[in-house]
């Protein structure tokens, strides 16, 4: 095997849907509104994929000004493929493209709590936010 990782600004919803389902990431995503699963595509600043051959097998999906802050909203590897490191590089590959001034932030599953660590990242407990329904204010 011989993963291949690139910028793909316009990843297809198809390749998107694809690896999303399987990964364990389909469960808190989307994916059965292609419409807004195509709205979070349009919306990215950077798209990292890892391809073994044709076939996708993980993704970084994130929101950034490529100069102060970087926003991780996806990141998912095929199950298939877990445990070879490619979650690390998309990562790294991430950072490489948006530099060393730049903050990298994500929010995790609860059940890869312990992963994001071991990939060299901090926890940060200064930070907050609204979870998806937001409140009626």
């Amino acid at each position: 095997m011989t993963v291949i990782y690139a910028v793909e600004p316009d990843l297809g919803i198809e390749d998107f849907l694809a690896v999303l389902q399987t990964s364990t990431l389909a469960e808190r995503r989307p994916v059965k509104d292609l419409q807004r699963l195509q709205k979070m595509l349009d919306g990215a600043d950077l798209i990292v994929t890892a391809r073994d051959g044709q076939k996708i097998v993980g993704v970084a999906r994130c929101v950034t000004d490529f100069c102060y802050c970087c926003y991780l909203s996806d990141l998912a590897v095929d199950v298939a493929f877990q445990g070879q490191g490619i979650g690390t590089q998309l990562m790294k590959r991430c950072r490489e493209e948006v530099g060393q001034e730049t903050t990298f932030l994500l929010l995790s599953a609860p059940k890869a709590m312990s992963y994001y660590p071991s990939a060299g990242l901090d926890r940060f407990n200064n930070c907050f936010g609204l979870k998806r329904p937001w409140p009626d204010a």
